[in-house]
């Protein structure tokens, strides 16, 4: 069984240390936002969010343009296409074990999918990777 408080926690942590992300709720979901306007990082618990009809721990997150196809043909146990989100947006299980690498950059690529260019340059590489 997933230590869902755990993980949340290790998600929060990531999201936040991004440049100007508020945490908020959405459909009563923790989910972070840039600016406290666009969202790029949703945490989804079955036990506490059971409309999404998710039956693990998982983040949906924003995503570069292709990159949902890529990462659930390479990797199907870990990343899905979330029922809600928007068309780019990828999930990422979290029961599982995450690799913590990992989610960092799924959260940081989500973030550069929303945040405004002079965000983006405070954290420095390419605005869109």
């Amino acid at each position: 069984m997933a230590d869902t408080p755990l993980l949340l926690a290790g998600v929060r942590r990531r999201c936040l240390a991004l440049p100007e992300v508020t945490e908020g709720r959405t459909h009563a979901a923790p989910t972070w936002f840039v600016r406290g306007r666009r969202s790029f990082v949703k945490f989804v618990d079955p036990d506490e969010h059971p409309q999404f009809d998710l039956p693990h721990v998982a983040i949906w997150a924003a995503a570069p343009p292709g990159a949902r196809q890529e990462l659930v043909a390479a990797a199907p146990d870990r990343f899905f296409a979330p029922r809600f989100g928007g068309r780019d947006w990828v999930g990422m299980r979290l029961d599982t074990g995450p690799d913590w690498d990992e989610v960092g950059e799924v959260v940081t690529d989500a973030y550069r999918q929303v945040a405004p260019k002079s965000l983006l340059a405070r954290l420095g590489g390419p605005a869109n990777s």
